[in-house]
């Protein structure tokens, strides 16, 4: 008899495993990073916005009242502005992302200045609320309304800061398309004070006192 020869085929090779290549979420830790600080940040908005709510409207507070100093078309003009701010910044994104620095350098400064004029604004109407006798100690109103305009006020201040800093490193030629990351992570920020600010002037300017 002769024996048979028993022929096995070969397993299957398993692609090994390089990098982050087969567990990449597309989410890079700067990323992860920023979305979990806007996650906490919403979180304090939330319980400051719910404080206002809670305060503007207690009986007995000595003037003056919201019905008394908003001034909606004014304050409707700057938030507006802030709004379009969010377009220049996608366009900025968009113009770095395809390698076009010029472009990029145009829109990231032009998003800066439209917050530098949301800021300017809002300065003008605390200075009015001012002379008007509304300050942060006149009321529960007041301690409310400047303390949530005021930090949101500061988060666009920092955003500011942010672009126009990105816009220094491109105009000194230290910005390339690889840095596209860094612009798309500071507009994650400045898209999140945008739409805070939304809220914030529904809340406060438009819902009926």
């Amino acid at each position: 008899m002769t024996a048979v020869d028993e022929r096995h085929e070969p397993l299957p090779a398993v692609p090994a495993v390089h990098g982050d290549h087969d567990v990449h979420t597309g989410t890079t830790n700067a990323k992860l990073a920023m979305w979990l600080f806007l996650s906490s940040d919403c979180l304090f908005f939330g319980a400051f916005i719910s404080t206002f709510l809670l305060y503007r409207d207690r009986a007995g507070q000595a003037g003056p009242h919201p019905s008394d100093v908003f001034d909606i078309p004014f304050t409707s003009v700057t938030s507006f502005i802030l709004l379009m701010s969010s377009l220049t910044m996608v366009l900025a994104l968009a113009a770095i992302q395809r390698g076009d620095l010029r472009r990029f350098r145009i829109w990231i400064l032009a998003t800066a200045l439209f917050g530098v004029t949301f800021i300017g604004g809002q300065i003008f109407e605390f200075t009015t609320f001012s002379r008007e006798g509304l300050n942060l100690s006149t009321n529960l109103f007041g301690s409310s309304f400047f303390v949530l305009t005021g930090l949101h006020g500061a988060h666009v201040t920092v955003g500011i800061i942010w672009l126009v800093s990105l816009w220094g490193l491109s105009m000194q030629e230290k910005m390339t398309q690889g840095d596209a990351e860094r612009v798309e992570v500071a507009g994650l920020y400045w898209h999140f004070v945008d739409v805070v600010w939304i809220v914030i002037f529904t809340v406060v300017y438009l819902v009926p006192n």
